[in-house]
């Protein structure tokens, strides 16, 4: 029994393959698109700003930096029970997240290769970045006696279609917020070291990098296409975009507080650093952000997290089938009531913000 508190018991596909995390609406999605759409898009509007950006890829400034060192070599048996437990599932999102821009951005090289070089390569150079996070992600999570077997998952995800517009709109947060993430946690424990239970965190100031370059890319390409921007249907996707990513991430963290106490941090203050941060860098392309200063924004996200934890005991619970979704469904309508709330609130011009944008 001892033992068994110690080290959590993970579901294996065979001996040292983790199972992979069941798929919800919080975890990290796989994408498609209209190859053939992306393909035709002209990008001559921000051309220079576009190859200047391939040649950055190009340069490949990290094609050094994930390689394990000495600090690696040593067992991590000390790291047990529930935090075990907390940091393999990061690892584990973090890996199928970075996995899943492989995918997309591989694909999109190889579609693109004859219609649209300079897109294609950048894809392609894209593509290399996010196999080596995943592929670092992955090794890491070897050090806890497990591995994901990113083949069976290329093969058994299910995949989301968006336009290419919403590819833009996702994928610019989606690397925006990576960023975000990365350089705070690692200045966080840069500050303080004590609590840098594991050394991939040493990684993440140029790992953040990578992110980051890719958000500028996506940056570009939007700025390319002013269509996906300028008119009103562009305010009310970016506004849907930013509120998505931004709760997903609240929701999952909150719910994995543990892991952020772990390292030290606050996982309700870490959030709210990285979405003022994220939503100020965003304002910088897109025509509105939202207004999360704003108390109503987190006390209606605190009511989801009240509601996902009924949720979660529910889920748990020995009722029957029918019976649990009946409990459930007060917890679905008041989530999707206060998601359109969260929505309504008015947000902000980002034309008022001229000059003031860092």
């Amino acid at each position: 029994m001892v033992d068994s508190i110690k080290k959590p018991v993970f579901e294996e596909m065979r001996p040292g393959v983790k199972v992979p995390a069941k798929e919800t609406i919080l975890t990290p999605r796989f994408y498609t698109t209209d190859f053939d759409e992306m393909a035709k898009m002209d990008i001559s509007a921000n051309e220079d700003e576009l190859k200047a950006i391939l040649e950055e890829f190009r340069a490949d400034y990290n094609r050094h930096h994930f390689v394990r060192n000495e600090e690696f070599e040593q067992s991590w048996d000390h790291i047990d029970g529930e935090t075990r437990r907390l940091f393999v599932e990061f690892l584990e999102r973090s890996c199928t997240a970075e996995f899943s821009g492989f995918l997309l951005y591989k694909e999109l090289g190889r579609r693109l290769k004859d219609k649209n070089p300079t897109l294609s390569e950048i894809f392609t150079l894209m593509s290399r970045d996010e196999a080596r996070h995943s592929g670092f992600l992955n090794k890491a999570l070897s050090d806890f006696n497990l591995t994901l077997d990113l083949g069976f998952l290329t093969k058994s995800r299910k995949y989301t279609f968006f336009k290419p517009k919403f590819i833009f709109y996702a994928t610019y947060l989606s690397e925006k917020i990576g960023y975000w993430r990365y350089i705070t946690i690692y200045r966080h424990l840069e500050a303080h070291p004590e609590n840098r239970i594991y050394p991939i965190f040493r990684f993440f100031e140029n790992w953040c990098q990578d992110e980051n370059r890719h958000g500028d890319f996506f940056d570009a390409i939007m700025r390319s296409q002013p269509q996906f921007l300028n008119d009103w249907k562009a305010r009310l996707w970016c506004r849907f975009f930013l509120l998505s990513v931004f709760a997903t991430m609240y929701l999952n963290d909150v719910q994995r507080a543990g892991f952020y106490r772990s390292i030290g941090l606050d996982a309700r203050e870490y959030d709210k650093y990285v979405i003022e941060k994220t939503n100020e860098t965003s304002a910088r392309v897109f025509p509105v952000i939202l207004n999360v200063e704003t108390p109503e924004f987190y006390d209606r996200l605190e009511i989801c997290v009240r509601n996902n934890e009924k949720l979660t005991a529910i889920a748990n619970s020995n009722a029957p089938k029918f019976v649990r979704f009946f409990q459930k469904l007060p917890y679905y309508i008041s989530n999707g009531w206060q998601f359109l709330r969260l929505y309504l609130i008015k947000p902000i011009n980002t034309a008022s913000l001229e000059g003031t944008i860092r």
